[in-house]
């Protein structure tokens, strides 16, 4: 639990941070790659290609969409990667430019944003990750991850993300 004033004084929202805690199961996910000024854009793109062409999207069962940096930003350097997953079954193969790969899982801090612009991102992880510092929690290793909430042809200002935190008890 974060002290009452630490918000005001760390500069944060005065809005209150709702963070639950969630252990995700193991997936077995599609993962596509985007690089350049706006990998985001890149991977989505791929993503709803990939969605289309196999028919994802007719699916009874909603297939969830996950995405992270991949690299991270450089100093220096305007260009980065991000990875989009989308959950799958055992019968999807890795074709070129999409790899199939199986997550383990873990236990994370979660907290629901919806963003105007992707500029409101970073701050809101700023301020989960002061929210674990603060909390009984110690810092894990597995991958940190942006869950795409609803349609991915979605974009801001009508985007919401669920942020994951890697947490460790």
């Amino acid at each position: 639990m974060l002290p009452q004033n630490f918000e005001r004084e760390n500069g944060m929202s005065e809005q209150k941070m709702e963070v639950r805690i969630v252990r995700l199961e193991p997936m077995r996910v599609a993962c596509v790659n985007g690089y350049g000024e706006s990998p985001e854009e890149i991977a989505f793109a791929k993503m709803r290609a990939y969605v289309k062409a196999h028919r994802l999207n007719e699916d009874p069962v909603p297939h969830r969409f996950f995405g992270y940096n991949n690299p991270n930003p450089s100093a220096g350097s305007p260009n980065y990667g991000y990875d989009v997953w989308v959950t799958v079954d055992d019968s999807a193969q890795p074709e070129e430019g999409v790899r199939i790969l199986n997550f383990s899982g873990g236990l994370y801090a979660v907290t629901r944003i919806r963003p105007h612009t992707g500029e409101e991102i970073f701050p809101a992880w700023q301020k989960l990750v002061a929210w674990r510092e603060h909390s009984r929690y110690r810092p894990a290793n597995h991958q940190w991850l942006e869950e795409h909430i609803g349609d991915i042809e979605k974009s801001f200002p009508d985007l919401e993300l669920d942020l994951y935190m890697p947490i460790a008890e």
